[in-house]
């Protein structure tokens, strides 16, 4: 798919122990909320904790629980979303490293296995900026 344009490079920041990444849809058509299933965020080889991560997009802000059943706010190709989790920067480092994988659901692709699933990642390396 669009692997290497997922993580929008130059967006890292922090604020208060929180990390935030924006990142873009690995896909050429726009999906609901409910088909993003799922994401991780990486950022100089430590996870942020599953239960911290939160996914905003056109102003709200999910769990990756509330996304499930969210069919009202959709994601578009042209749309950063933001990837934030509980994770304190290194500070004897100048620039990052920053992983997210993403996982989302194509509703409209069936296989023999079900709905397409596809897996992403992508990494870059940048500066944080204090928000």
């Amino acid at each position: 798919m669009i692997a290497d344009r997922i993580i929008e490079q130059g967006t890292l920041t922090t604020h208060e122990g929180q990390a935030a990444v924006e990142v873009r849809i690995p896909w050429y058509r726009a999906l609901p909320g409910s088909c993003i299933a799922g994401a991780t965020l990486s950022i100089d080889g430590t996870q942020a904790p599953a239960d911290t991560l939160r996914w905003s997009m056109n102003g709200r802000t999910f769990s990756f629980d509330e996304l499930v059943n969210e069919t009202d706010e959709w994601w578009f190709p042209l749309d950063s979303a933001t990837l934030t989790g509980q994770l304190a920067l290194r500070q004897d480092i100048e620039e990052h490293e920053v992983q997210v994988e993403l996982k989302v659901y194509i509703p409209y692709i069936i296989t023999d296995h079900g709905v397409l699933h596809i897996e992403e990642s992508d990494t870059k390396t940048m500066k944080a900026e204090q928000r």
